[in-house]
């Protein structure tokens, strides 16, 4: 039994649920997700890495996409322990920082790709974009209108936290896998990005809370539609650095026109987007790819950064000719 099964087992008690329910390990990448239970009654639990977020940056995650779920955006919502907490805390073994565990709604679908592949059927590119492009408009949408609740607290994308020397997931500048000359075309597209940011601006209407990861893994099709899952790197950031997130791992793929046309024609359908902010695109599009290469960076050990290098540095390469000559 790993470390994380053995915490996600001694965690069900905090849900009354019985201590030989079924626990599989579905995904770990960050946290470690199990499907808990039988198909007639599943859970999805969440063992959380530890030191990543404080306990009132979890509770506003699920505060947040419980809200979500009640204005109709499909999101799972959270389920409260059985003393009314939204998520349970577990003493570690080795004197560190406690386990946060939530436990969540089951949603019967299947992601529409992966962060390493692209999406898993790109002939249905313009189709599904779309449709990812509507939640992510009305995700805005409630964000421009949402009340936060008080001890709200969540990451910040902004200029600090994507450009700064300490940016939120890791130093790009430090990836070993760039050379002099994409070293020097990055730090020509910093300077230009920090400028264009103090001019953009962070007024609400381009300005608020977002969901900060909607990759292909985080986006369950069925029948019913699309839903939307792991606020874990949710915060406030600039709406046009969602819609970039999106495209970004997309960047040169056969599908990817098809993937924008749909994205924007979806999102149009419930939320204006000024040629003022679409015009930002290349900005924001590599601004996420210096947050991909700080990721690769601080993870480089692991099989998934070795194996995402290539393809990030190559899209930042790519976008940054497109920003500096555009």
């Amino acid at each position: 039994m790993t470390d994380f099964e053995q915490v996600a087992r001694q965690a069900l008690a905090s849900w009354n649920i019985s201590a030989d329910a079924e626990v599989t390990l579905i995904k770990q990448r960050e946290n470690a997700v199990f499907s808990v239970g039988s198909d007639s009654d599943r859970y999805a639990l969440r063992v959380h890495r530890r030191g990543y977020h404080s306990d009132a940056a979890l509770r506003s995650e699920l505060e947040w996409s419980s809200a979500l779920n009640d204005a109709a955006v499909r999101t799972p919502r959270a389920i409260p322990t059985v003393d009314g907490k939204l998520f349970a805390k577990l003493d570690s073994n080795d004197g560190g920082d406690s386990h946060q565990v939530d436990l969540l709604e089951w949603f019967d679908g299947e992601p529409i790709g992966s962060a390493e592949e692209g999406l898993a059927d790109g002939a249905e590119a313009a189709e599904v974009f779309s449709l990812v492009g509507e939640l992510m408009a009305r995700t805005h949408n409630h964000a421009a209108t949402w009340a936060l609740p008080t001890g709200f607290e969540r990451h910040v994308w902004d200029e600090d936290g994507i450009l700064g020397d300490q940016p939120l997931w890791g130093r790009y500048q430090d990836l070993a896998a760039l050379n002099a000359a994409q070293r020097s075309r990055i730090g020509a597209a910093v300077t230009k990005a920090a400028a264009d940011l103090a001019d953009f601006g962070k007024t609400p209407d381009r300005y608020g809370l977002i969901h900060a990861d909607l990759i292909p893994d985080n986006l369950l099709r069925s029948d019913d539609g699309i839903c939307l899952i792991d606020f874990d790197d949710g915060g406030f950031g600039w709406f046009m650095f969602d819609i970039a997130t999106t495209l970004f791992i997309h960047l040169g793929k056969d599908y990817f026109d098809d993937a924008l046309n749909g994205l924007l024609g979806g999102y149009s359908n419930h939320r204006e987007l000024a040629d003022e902010h679409l015009a930002q695109l290349p900005l924001f599009l590599f601004m996420r790819g210096l947050t991909y290469l700080g990721w690769v960076h601080t993870r480089r050990d692991t099989e998934t950064a070795v194996a995402m290098t290539p393809a990030v540095v190559a899209g930042v390469d790519m976008i940054i000719t497109s920003y500096l000559e555009g």
